[in-house]
């Protein structure tokens, strides 16, 4: 298994150009949001908390933190508060009254479109046409800008 650093690395070989970073900065946390919500919007017939039913999110989030740990447990603690933001970011819309899924959906493939015209600008062909994994690494590769910012190693 390759390690944290070789992955940001190679992931960040595709994305030099400064408005393709800016629009990875806004589009990749919407996109791990919107899979997130329609997660969500699978409920799984059984109660975490009296008003709280499990949903796919939740399980899946579970597996993914999972997944971060192995490559870095600090980088792990920062991608379970933002994965524990989205959740409570779907709470709220769920509470709405909104549709979730749907929102999710719309949100979803607007930010798709943002992400490939950023790469039509970068040059260069998104990291997961290459290696699925890149999928995963996009949100790590964020939280590591802002961990380097804060003086945190990943």
């Amino acid at each position: 298994m390759r390690t944290i650093q070789s992955l940001l690395s190679e992931y960040g070989e595709s994305h030099q150009n400064p408005t393709n970073k800016l629009v990875h900065w806004v589009c990749v946390p919407v996109i791990f949001f919107c899979v997130v919500g329609l997660l969500y919007s699978v409920k799984l017939g059984v109660n975490i908390l009296p008003d709280m039913p499990l949903n796919l999110a939740i399980v899946a989030l579970a597996l993914t933190i999972l997944y971060y740990v192995r490559l870095s447990p600090t980088l792990a603690i920062g991608m379970t508060l933002f994965s524990l933001l989205c959740l409570w970011l779907c709470r709220v819309i769920e509470a709405s009254g909104a549709s979730l899924w749907q929102v999710s959906l719309i949100l979803f493939v607007l930010a798709w479109v943002g992400q490939f015209w950023g790469h039509k600008i970068e040059g260069k062909k998104p990291s997961f046409l290459k290696d699925v994994q890149f999928l995963m690494i996009g949100p790590a590769w964020l939280m590591s800008f802002i961990y380097e910012r804060a003086g945190i190693k990943v």
